[in-house]
């Protein structure tokens, strides 16, 4: 099978956060004739209940190459032009493990060892499979983390700090709002607070942002909410203590605000012969806690299509980045021998 069709294969198979077992279970099938004929092995690293990252490699993995299976919703089906592969996964990050599979077959025909590739789930909500990968390493010395990055390499990318913003209020009947009270109404006021908070800008990182990316509540037009909830993210740039004193003044008194999620923002390395970025989004990078070695980021693709409705990945980049895949683990392996 070849990068294209590889790529078109694992986007046809629906894997939105919390469903990638069917993709994990055809990656398992797919690495393992590959272990097999290079002599390596195939494992799964169970991350929750019947969600498994999938691990290859050959010899004691001193780089590995990892992504994630899971995508955002809604699941839609691949399609192909002459020059690029829709669908939903295609950028982000299907087509990097295609990539990434072929970057280790040319590196393993070649006679390279010491490799891995590692497939984790749950990226896209709260990088359960990294952390579960955090809790089993196995000497890696470099991690090789796939984004849509453009086939730059990132020198920083932004964190995370996600919250569910909960308020209740009193059932009446719309035309007698006066015996009720809206949590909706609060729920508003309340997250209008949010937004006038300060955000900090970092040098290299840029602005701190914040995005309220779902809301919920009530239970018809001629009802007086009594429950309203939002789902908030900021994009952090550094330390979140003062945004998250900011949120608790925000809703003291009115609303209750659980932090669901949190990953710090990282600065990462160079490395010679390729160009470089800086990016605002949030990788599994913080949650492997360093324990698969040094982490560097990079992918083909662009993160503006990812999540929409045009997802899709340039075929000459999807090449592109098989080269630099191979290419940088074959200037990390020599790097880490240097330095034995």
């Amino acid at each position: 099978m070849n990068l294209f069709e590889l790529t078109r294969a694992l986007v046809d198979i629906e894997s939105t956060t919390n469903h990638e077992k069917n993709v994990g279970d055809y990656l398992f099938a797919h690495l393992s004739a590959l272990a097999a004929r290079h002599n390596g092995d195939i494992e799964r690293i169970p991350a929750e209940p019947n969600r498994d990252n999938i691990l290859a490699s050959w010899g004691g993995p001193f780089v590995t190459l990892s992504t994630h299976m899971d995508t955002v919703p809604p699941f839609f089906g691949s399609r192909e032009d002459g020059d690029f592969i829709w669908g939903r996964g295609s950028c982000d990050a299907k087509g990097i493990i295609a990539a990434m599979i072929a970057a280790a077959e040319k590196l393993l025909n070649a006679g390279t060892r010491h490799i891995g590739l590692l497939f984790v789930v749950g990226e896209e909500r709260n990088s359960a499979g990294a952390r579960a990968a955090a809790a089993t390493p196995r000497g890696s010395r470099f991690l090789i983390n796939g984004e849509p990055t453009e086939n730059r390499l990132a020198l920083g990318s932004k964190g995370a700090l996600r919250y569910e913003i909960t308020t209740h209020g009193k059932l009446a009947h719309s035309a007698y709002p006066e015996l009720g009270h809206s949590a909706i109404d609060t729920l508003l006021d309340v997250l209008n607070d949010i937004r006038q908070i300060p955000l900090p800008q970092d040098a290299l990182l840029g602005c701190s942002t914040l995005n309220i990316g779902t809301i919920d509540g009530g239970r018809a037009p001629n009802v007086v909410a009594d429950y309203a909830e939002a789902e908030i993210m900021f994009r952090t740039i550094g330390d979140p203590a003062k945004t998250r004193e900011a949120v608790s003044a925000a809703t003291a008194g009115r609303a209750e605000a659980r932090e669901v999620f949190y990953t710090p923002a990282v600065q990462l390395a160079k490395l010679d012969g390729l160009p470089t970025t800086v990016v605002a989004f949030t990788t599994d990078i913080p949650s492997f806690e360093g324990t698969w070695g040094q982490p560097f980021l990079i992918g083909p693709g662009s993160i503006h299509v990812a999540h929409t409705s045009e997802e899709r990945i340039p075929k000459r980049e999807l090449c592109e980045a098989v080269d630099i895949y191979a290419r940088m683990a074959t200037q990390l392996l020599a790097t880490g021998r240097e330095s034995a």
